[in-house]
């Protein structure tokens, strides 16, 4: 609780001080805007980020919510951004819908935006970066269904109700199940995108379930819990997430998880940024970024085994390869 509460003070302070250099500084601040520190996807995007602007001889600062996904606090964060105006913005919303007004308050203020990961509802936007998660979740759920031989008791562990990744996500994973008439989905409750709360669910659904073969969750953060909750329990599944961090990446290695969908969070991260810089500096842009799904399994994730920090961004070139339009 301490640590918790001496970061809650001092990200403000740590902004500020940024902010009165900005002056001094010879590259632009991009503030980048993401929904917490607990799924470990935000990192990523964070990273590429910082990869990217220090790249291209410009800095970022984070504005990260410190209660996961408040839409309070992540409005309260626009009011400070406003006040303070950095050179451009990177923005997530924590929610697609509730956060238009505060858009609508970065735009008012002349400060150009990339959105980046969920596609706001409304606002207006230099670029937008972001990924299919319809197709993450088809494929990803094909993975595991082929693994299992079509057939089965599955359940899904959704994200956040409502949000678009969820609902596009969760619409793929349907889908692959009604490819395979032989496996049988047992339930489909949500985990929020957080690791310990799919662990509780998962640990739930196997107190009604006695045999459960497959689970597919919306995130790596999700996939983990659950996989804990397993061990915990000594019963066995095949997991998948989504997202192809760090830990999914070792869980892959270690046989605990199954499979990953790419979300790519460091390129978007990357080019988020890079498309903020480069609008600021009148060079060309690509309006709209859709990257396509990779499934990371046991044997592909090796290009994928590679430290954030260590990693290059695509080049401007590369990105109009990705899935620009």
């Amino acid at each position: 609780m301490r640590q918790q509460k001496l970061g809650y003070l001092a990200l403000p302070l740590l902004m500020a001080a940024a902010f009165t250099t900005q002056a001094r500084a010879d590259g632009e601040t991009i503030a980048v805007f993401t929904k917490n520190q607990t799924n470990p996807y935000f990192q990523t995007v964070r990273v590429g980020a910082d990869v990217a602007a220090k790249a291209m001889n410009a800095k970022t600062l984070h504005y990260i919510p410190t209660k996961p996904d408040s839409i309070p606090e992540q409005l309260s964060q626009i009011e400070d951004v406003v006040v303070k105006k950095p050179s451009s913005i990177v923005f997530i919303p924590v929610d697609y819908k509730a956060m238009v007004p505060g858009v609508e308050k970065i735009n008012d203020a002349k400060i150009p935006v990339v959105n980046i990961t969920d596609r706001s509802a409304g606002g207006k936007f230099v670029s937008f970066i972001g990924a299919d998660d319809y197709s993450l979740g088809l494929e990803t759920a094909r993975h595991l269904l082929k693994t299992l031989g079509g057939k089965g008791n599955i359940v899904i562990i959704e994200g956040v109700k409502g949000s678009l990744t969820n609902v596009d996500r969760i619409r793929g994973f349907n889908d692959a199940i009604k490819e395979n008439p032989g496996a049988k989905l047992l339930a489909s409750q949500p985990g929020n995108y957080q690791r310990l709360q799919a662990l509780q669910v998962m640990e739930n659904l196997m107190q009604s379930n006695s045999q459960i073969d497959g689970v597919l969750a919306a995130n790596d953060a999700m996939a983990v819990g659950a996989i804990e909750a397993l061990d915990g329990a000594n019963r066995k599944a095949q997991v998948i997430g989504i997202n192809g961090t760090k830990e999914a990446i070792d869980a892959i290695k270690s046989g605990k998880l199954l499979a990953s969908g790419d979300y790519n969070g460091f390129a978007q991260g990357c080019l988020g940024t890079m498309m903020a810089i480069r609008s600021l500096r009148d060079q060309p842009i690509i309006n709209e970024i859709v990257l396509k799904p990779t499934v990371i399994t046991k044997d592909n994730y090796k290009p994928f085994d590679v430290p954030l920090e260590q990693r290059n961004c695509p080049t401007f070139e590369e990105a109009g390869k990705l899935g620009g339009k």
